[in-house]
């Protein structure tokens, strides 16, 4: 179980400030979308074969979700990039709820970066949801050239209509060269975000609130050090970051740079409260992989105060290292406020919080679907008491679960999580190899989202493995409709 605790991070009060857009698509508020947006019935999930043998190109595949389809629980689109060994991985909109009420704006690209050959494929998915069709290429030596800027990770769409990128380094894999990207409505190169000498010490992900003024991003590390594997030396070495970064918004100029220490290994996932008028709240959170910690910020004047989530690592057995991280890669926030949820990719459970007091979280679910520790595994953990143990995990239309939970959706109605199990390849091919031979899988957990509690839905599982050009690895999840980790309510 994880103990709750305490440790200090503050963004300093970079300033309030209005919304830019009046109207446009997506909804109004995170409530709207909760209360009104309707039940997903199509995914559109990232499929990778570079790095696992298969010498195809990734793909998008588009997966039924609807309960009362006949195709349900399987693949019914599959759209193939052009080139190979591009690593899809996130994935973001042209256009969100960040311009809600704009009759000009228009849902209707799906943005892809190529993490490793850094190429950004854009898809029409509004002219046919159900088989989206290719619609631009942005190429890797039109962004180096302009910008100087490789591997592109998170997209967000902004209000002006332009598309910003996180990059994780320069071309040849330096993190020093990393930074934000700038595409114009049209796709094309633009230029980067941040003001010049404001570049991050690394890159990953990011999220801005206008309201605040302020945009925070994390870093993984750098690229040249992470693409082909992971090295635990690395991070002695000063190739991972453990830092936010806090920017003006829209200035890009980069205010502060929190140093979370040893706590916050790896920052990865980020994002902050989505916002109701009602109950504003200047917070977020930060899941930091390696220490395994969930850390949260917040603006505040003077004194330093901060609470973490703490997953305590594992004393193992038959393992490379004496003790196991939980790896947290993965965590959203439902629209609500209510819950926050996130996985253990190595541990194997993913979690339910009540967060409604952000500064004492609450344990409220907890299920195991998958990950090293399962019974069958030569790895057993070891208890306090020396004894030692593996952790129950349930089957999925009698199906074995593998690898461990990695990416996480939420419905709106906050009802059902969806679960996919790739982190990146030569990451999967170090840590679950299995993957790499029996390929991915997407699960759906059903969401008690008013006591708290998570349960496996036993007759929903998608193999990846099955797939016709053989096993692939399945990551990010999108909702046609915008959801709670791609939408920024300004």
């Amino acid at each position: 179980m994880a103990a709750a605790a305490e440790a200090e991070v503050v963004v300093a009060g970079v300033g309030g400030g209005d919304g830019c857009c009046r109207k446009g698509p997506g909804y109004a508020t995170p409530l709207d979308a909760m209360r009104s947006g309707p039940r997903e019935s199509l995914l559109y999930v990232t499929c990778v074969y570079s790095g696992t043998g298969v010498d195809k190109p990734d793909y998008l595949s588009t997966v039924d979700v609807d309960p009362n389809s006949p195709t349900y629980s399987t693949i019914i689109h599959r759209l193939p990039v052009p080139y190979l060994g591009d690593e899809l991985h996130h994935t973001g909109w042209n256009s969100c709820s960040s311009c809600h009420g704009d009759p000009s704006a228009d849902r209707r690209y799906l943005i892809l970066p190529s993490l490793i050959s850094s190429r950004i494929y854009v898809v029409d998915v509004k002219t046919n949801p159900q088989a989206p069709a290719l619609h631009k290429v942005v190429d890797a030596s039109d962004i180096a050239e302009k910008t100087g800027l490789a591997f592109p990770h998170t997209s967000h769409c902004l209000s002006s209509g332009e598309i910003m990128v996180s990059c994780l380094g320069d071309k040849d894999g330096n993190a020093k060269g990393n930074g934000f990207l700038l595409l114009d409505s049209d796709f094309n190169v633009k230029g980067r975000w941040e003001k010049p000498g404001h570049s991050p010490l690394f890159g990953y992900d990011f999220w801005y609130q206008p309201r605040h003024k302020t945009m925070i991003s994390t870093s993984w590390g750098e690229p040249a050090a992470f693409r082909d594997g992971f090295n635990l030396q690395h991070v002695s070495d000063g190739l991972y970051g453990r830092h936010l970064h806090v920017y003006s918004w829209p200035g890009g100029e980069l205010k502060q740079t929190l140093d979370l220490g040893n706590t916050g290994l790896l920052p990865l996932e980020v994002s902050i409260y989505p916002y109701h008028s009602s109950r504003p709240r200047h917070t977020g959170f930060v899941g930091c992989a390696l220490s395994s910690n969930m850390v949260r910020f917040f603006k505040a004047r003077g004194a330093k105060k901060y609470a973490f989530i703490q997953v305590k690592p594992l004393k193992v057995q038959n393992w490379i290292l004496p003790e196991m991280p939980g790896l947290i890669t993965d965590f959203l926030i439902s629209l609500d406020d209510r819950f926050l949820y996130f996985v253990n990719w190595l541990h194997g459970d993913v979690r339910q919080y009540t967060i409604e007091d952000p500064s004492n979280p609450v344990l409220t679910g907890q299920l195991w679907v998958g990950g090293l520790l399962q019974k069958g595994s030569p790895i057993f953990a070891e208890g306090e008491d020396g004894k030692v143990w593996q952790a129950e995990v349930p089957k999925a239309k009698g199906n074995v679960l593998r690898g461990g939970p990695q990416m996480i959706q939420l419905s709106l109605d906050g009802k059902r999580l969806y679960v996919t199990n790739s982190l990146f390849s030569n990451w999967d091919k170090q840590f679950y190899p299995e993957l790499i031979q029996k390929g991915s899988h997407m699960l759906q957990i059903d969401v008690n989202n008013e006591k708290g509690g998570l349960s496996l839905n036993p007759e929903f599982f998608v193999d990846f493995g099955a797939e016709p050009y053989g096993p692939s690895l399945a990551h990010e999840m999108r909702y046609p409709g915008g959801d709670c980790t791609s939408d920024i309510w300004v």
